[in-house]
């Protein structure tokens, strides 16, 4: 391969991301402060209670709460975290220091860590209830620490304004640009623990789950699906709802092996991708040059495997990696609340109902969009361009 080619496809991607990696201080990842602070003396945009699941060992440093090891077994933890009023729709304001500074970053409020299942189900089951049985399950991608994972959770269920329960499945990321493999591996070994998360969110009382997965949280969200198929659990399908695929870093060949195996879904899945998402073309050329599911050029055939899939090529977004569009374009983060927001108008039952519900998501997108961008969905029945004017189709 030629030495220029490797140096914009590899080199340059690698240099932004340890930039931004590097734009953090020595205690960032503390995510409960050096003090409590009284939410009475701060005016905050909101409040969000998150709920935690992870595979992730206890860190050393005890205000970081989990590192990047993998542990044996499983922990439970609730975080509060406030929204700075200044906060700006697709920002994700993180603190940069472990200085309490709620007026200007996401803040920890509380955190409690449960003993095991049966300690944080009472208090899962009541929110549950509360929330009348919805639920956004929500698995991060590689090189996340945990503060990242729950920063982006809470930013994605205020901007999306999702009514339901948020539940953070955070696997053992080591959160470092070296550690793919490790990564790789960690999110595999989480299959099972992912999927007693989906029976444990069951058996409190969810009647419908949304799950987004970002980047190698797709495989093992894929994965998972695929376990659960082996083993003919039919239950928990029909409690899913709304699964959003952004940005997977899922080789293509082994995705439509595992589709074909979990089989069509009753209502698509949604795949965000994008053409120019550089972080998938690092992690493909690290793959042996093999093409990544998020970053596909053409969608036909994934959508016949029961896909819609959204092209944001020409979103911008926060990342210069053109990596996580989903949530930081203030648009598409819009959109996502507006579409977890209906019932059931992709249902897959009969092609008319996928055409009714793409032409319904279609509309939402052509009143959403501000920026002079266009967005293609491909479904097995048709291809849409919804312009930023909304009749562009």
């Amino acid at each position: 391969m030629h030495l220029r080619f490797l140096k914009s496809r590899l080199i340059f991607p690698l240099l932004s991301a340890l930039i931004l990696s590097g734009c953090v201080g020595e205690n960032a990842r503390e995510i409960m402060g050096r003090m409590p602070y009284n939410l009475g003396r701060v005016e905050v945009a909101g409040i969000h209670e998150i709920f935690v699941a992870t595979t992730r060992k206890k860190a050393e440093k005890p205000r970081e709460i989990y590192g990047g090891l993998r542990s044996d077994g499983m922990s439970y933890a609730t975080v509060t975290i406030s929204v700075p009023l200044t906060h700006k729709t697709g920002h994700l304001e993180r603190p940069t220091t472990s200085i309490l500074k709620p007026h200007e970053y996401f803040t920890a409020v509380k955190m409690e860590a449960y003993q095991d299942r049966a300690a944080i189900s009472p208090r899962l089951s009541e929110q549950i209830r509360k929330t009348n049985g919805r639920v956004l399950l929500f698995v991060h991608g590689y090189n996340t620490y945990f503060d990242e994972s729950v920063y982006r959770m809470t930013q994605i269920v205020h901007d999306s304004g999702y009514g339901g329960t948020p539940f953070l499945f955070t696997w053992a990321s080591a959160g470092r640009l070296i550690d793919y493999v490790y990564d790789n591996n960690s999110a595999t070994m989480a299959r099972d623990s992912l999927e007693e998360t989906f029976r444990m969110l069951s058996a409190n009382g969810a009647t419908r789950i949304d799950v987004i997965a970002h980047s190698m949280g797709n495989w093992l969200l894929m994965e998972t699906f695929r376990q659960m198929a082996l083993a003919k659990e039919t239950k928990m399908r029909e409690r899913l709802g709304d699964v959003l695929l952004a940005s997977p870093d899922i080789d293509v060949d082994v995705f439509k092996t595992q589709m074909r195996r979990i089989g069509k879904p009753e209502k698509p899945f949604i795949l965000m991708y994008s053409k120019n998402d550089r972080a998938l073309s690092l992690s493909g050329l690290i793959a042996g040059n093999r093409p990544r599911l998020g970053g596909i050029s053409d969608a036909k055939d994934i959508a016949e495997l029961g896909i819609i899939a959204v092209d944001v090529s020409s979103v911008s977004g926060g990342d210069p990696l053109g990596h996580t569009r989903f949530a930081e374009n203030p648009e598409l983060i819009k959109m996502l609340g507006q579409q977890l927001e209906r019932d059931d108008e992709l249902s897959a039952a009969s092609d008319g109902n996928i055409a009714s519900g793409v032409d319904g998501l279609a509309r939402g997108l052509g009143q959403t969009l501000s920026s002079a961008a266009s967005i293609i969905i491909t479904t097995p029945l048709s291809v849409a361009r919804i312009a930023a004017s909304g009749n562009g189709r």
